[in-house]
C-alpha cells in the first residue's frame, strides 16, 4: 500500500522478517523519499520507516537501550537473553495471528454497512457487537436523560 503510492520512491528495502538478524530483530524497514512541501518548493526528503509489531518493537527499544548502556559491549548473558527474548516475542506474535485468524473466522461472513466504521482514507472495519451495543446504549441514554 505505501510503495503504491506516487509521491513516495522506495529506495531500499531490508526485510528483517524473511532475514531476521542474528540477535532474532524481525522488522520490515523501508528507506524511502517523500516530498516536503516548502513554501517555494518541493524537496524530497529520505526517511527510514520500520514496520513491526508492538512485541518486536518492546524488544527493540529495550535491546537500543541496552546497547547505549553498555556502548555495544553488552556482556554475553545478556546478549543470550535478548535473543531468547526475541524468539519469545516472535512466538507471541505466531499465537497472536493465529487467535486473530480464529477469531475473524467465526464473525459473520457477510457486513453491512451498519457494522463498518468508515474513516476517510481507510478500508472500512467491522466493529465489535459488544461496542456497537454499547455506543447504542449511549445513544438511548443521552436521549432519555
Amino acid at each position: 500500500m505505501l510503495t503504491s503510492q506516487e509521491d513516495v520512491t522506495v529506495l531500499e528495502v531490508k526485510d528483517y522478517v524473511t532475514t531476521p538478524k542474528s540477535n532474532g530483530y524481525k522488522s520490515l524497514h523501508l528507506i524511502v523519499a517523500i516530498p516536503v512541501f516548502m513554501s517555494d518548493r518541493v524537496e524530497p526528503v529520505t526517511v527510514e520507516i520500520q514496520i513491526r509489531t508492538v512485541a518486536m518493537d518492546f524488544w527493540a527499544s529495550l535491546e537500543h537501550k541496552i546497547f547505549y548502556k553498555y556502548r555495544g559491549v553488552v556482556p554475553a548473558n545478556l546478549v543470550a537473553e535478548l535473543k531468547e527474548a526475541a524468539d519469545v516475542a516472535n512466538r507471541l506474535d505466531i499465537q497472536m495471528e493465529r487467535l486473530h485468524n480464529q477469531v475473524v473466522a467465526l464473525e459473520p461472513a457477510v457486513r453491512t454497512g451498519d457494522d463498518l466504521l468508515s474513516i476517510a482514507g481507510l478500508t472500512p472495519f467491522a466493529l465489535p457487537t459488544s461496542l456497537l451495543e454499547a455506543i447504542d446504549r449511549g445513544r438511548t441514554s443521552d436521549v432519555t436523560d
